[in-house]
């Protein structure tokens, strides 16, 4: 009691110090967490929405690759000279992947050709599989879905994927769907929020709860890059297959056989900023040859991207002591005459979660979001071992991270779960969970037959170099080599 009576004294002293200038955006912000609890306070709480259960696609042995298998892959295709696989080699080596990530099944082909034919081969490998194990194991026939949300940023065929899996699984015709595409990494988060929306907005309508399935994968088929343009070879590098599909519903009798409750979104997108919009770009190159640009900004924009969601989350999920204490660091920065670091100071999530699975796109952005977040190695262990392991798979990844923590078996009911996940545009997402129950890995678990192996002893963070390199998904490289 007296710690906390010196530490309201201390508090009120240096706010009275504080100049006219500065006090007045503090008060400012502090009357608007007020009306921010305020709201959540008096606003009635919405129905319920319930994660049922999910699955990640474990892809078959045959699909594995290595750097060995990339450099054969490279060599026999003959589209890539000796300075442009010496790049990518390099890219591989500092990507934090590991030596038993997927790729798509024209890489095994022999006819080092991308085609439709392969593109929907691989879109078929991982979303029938994924979806059939799911609905099987969450005793949810295919005529009950009520909301289907398939997202994929790089393959939008006609018929849709979700028109694709309505067909297979021969689903009601009053089963609505959405097809996402262009979305990037975050649209596993988005495809959850509409989800979650969508079942609400039905609810109101029709009055009685239903399910609603998410899938998200991602397809490399048709988006191999053959090119020269380094910008555009990393996706080649760090980029893999994986698919994931979700199975969401507020049917209350349901609760009892749910794994987590859905406790908020967020969605913040940074695309009016020119370089949040141009950080990731689908494009061709000189010679024609079509493929995602990822820029020298890419990291940046992250961070700043991260920054301001953060700033929007902060208040809806930190607990009040938390949010007093980082209002105190920063008044004391202020009073230090010191802005910068006032600017630089952030809330500790860790005393809102217990968990989280942190976008995995890169080890760079992995290394960004730790330092500004100031997480410890094992807060960012999932999301390097995801990476290590499947490599990027855009969208499904934050799903990987998950089944990571119930392979691990670290999840405990009434734990706190943050999913965070960024895309082109530049979007940021975030879902909050709350567990309902102990977690232990299912059957189809992607982790069962290697969890053990991890943590590993993975690369180290990348450190930082001067202005003259730019860094590239964890490699370093010096801006004259870049185009």
């Amino acid at each position: 009691m007296a710690t906390s009576t010196m530490l309201a004294s201390s508090m009120a002293t240096s706010l009275r110090s504080l100049p006219a200038h500065a006090l007045v955006p503090l008060v400012a912000s502090a009357l608007l967490f007020l009306a921010a609890v305020a709201r959540g306070v008096l606003r009635r709480r919405q129905r319920p929405v319930y994660l049922l259960n999910y699955s990640c696609h474990l892809p078959d042995v045959d699909r594995k690759v290595n750097l060995e298998v990339c450099e054969y892959f490279g060599q026999r295709c003959r589209h890539y000279s000796d300075d442009t696989a010496d790049f990518m080699r390099l890219i591989y080596r500092k990507s934090g992947l590991g030596q038993e990530t997927y790729a798509p099944p024209f890489i095994f082909s022999g006819e080092f050709q991308k085609t439709q034919a392969f593109a929907v081969q691989e879109a078929e490998e991982g979303l029938f599989a994924t979806v059939a194990h799911l609905l099987a194991k969450s005793d949810v026939h295919p005529a009950e879905i009520g909301v289907l949300v398939v997202a994929c940023s790089m393959f939008s065929p006609a018929p849709s994927l979700a028109s694709m899996i309505v067909r297979r699984f021969k689903m009601a015709s009053e089963t609505k769907t959405y097809s996402l595409a262009g979305m990037g990494c975050s649209a596993g988060t988005v495809g959850i929020d509409m989800a979650a929306r969508a079942l609400r907005v039905s609810r109101s309508r029709r009055g009685r709860g239903g399910y609603a399935l998410v899938v998200v994968t991602e397809n490399m088929s048709l988006n191999w890059y053959f090119g020269e343009n380094k910008h555009m070879l990393v996706t080649n590098c760090i980029f893999r297959v994986g698919s994931a599909a979700a199975l969401v519903t507020d049917v209350a009798a349901r609760r009892a056989d749910a794994k987590y409750e859905l406790v908020r979104t967020l969605r913040t997108h940074h695309g009016g900023d020119d370089a949040a919009y141009n950080a990731a770009v689908q494009m061709e190159d000189e010679e024609g040859n079509v493929g995602v640009a990822l820029t020298k900004d890419l990291v940046r924009v992250a961070g700043a991207g991260l920054r301001q969601h953060i700033a929007t989350l902060a208040p809806h999920v930190l607990p009040v002591s938390e949010l007093l204490r980082y209002v105190w660091r920063v008044a004391r920065a202020y009073v230090a005459g010191n802005p910068k670091a006032a600017a630089a100071v952030v809330p500790d999530f860790q005393r809102a979660f217990e968990h989280m699975c942190i976008h995995s796109g890169g080890k760079a952005v992995i290394d960004a979001v730790a330092k500004l977040m100031a997480f410890g190695p094992q807060v960012v262990e999932p999301a390097r071992a995801t990476l290590h392991r499947f490599g990027n798979t855009s969208s499904s990844l934050v799903f990987y991270e998950l089944a990571y923590f119930e392979a691990k078996r670290r999840v405990r009911a009434g734990d706190r779960l943050w999913m965070l996940a960024f895309g082109t545009g530049f979007k940021a997402c975030s879902n909050v969970w709350r567990a309902l129950r102990d977690s232990a890995p299912d059957a189809d678990n992607p982790w069962n037959a290697c969890a053990h192996r991890y943590p590993a002893a993975l690369p180290p963070p990348s450190t930082r170099r001067s202005s003259g390199a730019a860094v590239v998904d964890g490699a370093h490289v010096k801006s004259d080599k870049l185009p």
